[in-house]
């Protein structure tokens, strides 16, 4: 093989590679989770499906947006780059531009209006965290769970607040132990990714990286 057709394989290589890394960014990719922010929904070692067009369509590797059909809704699950570090994050839309929000004793009250939770159900023994318990909670007619740790200091009291315009308050799902707008404050809305839809895949971090089947093409809630 000369050296001629060498330079333009590579060449067609490294089109083909930048087409396929361009159409990732846009329209979707996949994110591993590392942390429990999210659980019980997501897992550590969970490898989630987003979808970059769910709200509207972003010039490729940037935030900066072409078309915008729709913005994200209370209770959809999102990937965002954080405020406090820009680094991607996993959070549930909890509170939209111009709502009303509090937490009284990890109850959520938005605009006003108690946001209905189950009595926690447990002690559950969680790997990381120790004693759990969990609940189920309705956010704008989704029902999905809440993890609760009793022994982990966390801000389970705030406000009343309001979400200025243009600005998002995200939670993750396990209260007590998330890094989320409790302490990295309002997501301006071009730093929302787009939507996490499902768990394509699932490794068990804590057991030898064995994956766990029953995770696998699972929808998120």
């Amino acid at each position: 093989m000369n050296t001629k057709k060498i330079f333009y394989e590579v060449r067609v290589f490294l089109v083909m590679l930048i087409v396929i890394s361009s159409l990732r960014s846009a329209l979707a990719d996949w994110n591993d989770v590392p942390t429990g922010s999210m659980k019980p929904t997501i897992q550590e070692g969970d490898r989630v499906v987003v979808n970059k067009l769910a709200y509207d369509l972003k010039v490729p590797f940037t935030t900066i947006e072409i078309a915008k059909w729709g913005n994200p809704k209370r209770g959809d699950i999102v990937v965002l780059f954080s405020p406090a570090d820009g680094v991607r994050l996993v959070k549930r839309v909890v509170a939209l531009p111009g709502d009303k929000l509090a937490m009284v004793n990890n109850q959520l009250f938005v605009n006003d209006v108690p946001v209905p939770i189950s009595k926690p159900r447990g002690p559950i023994t969680d790997d990381e965290q120790g004693v759990t318990f969990i609940a189920d909670e309705m956010l704008a007619g989704r029902d999905h769970e809440v993890m609760f740790t009793p022994q982990i200091a966390a801000l389970r009291s705030f406000g009343p607040l309001e979400v200025p315009p243009g600005k998002y308050f995200v939670m993750g799902d396990n209260r007590d132990n998330s890094n989320d707008s409790r302490y990295i404050g309002f997501i301006d809305r071009d730093r929302i990714v787009g939507r996490a839809m499902a768990v394509a895949f699932s490794i068990d971090h804590a057991h030898h990286w064995m994956p766990r089947f029953d995770r696998f093409f699972t929808k998120l809630n």
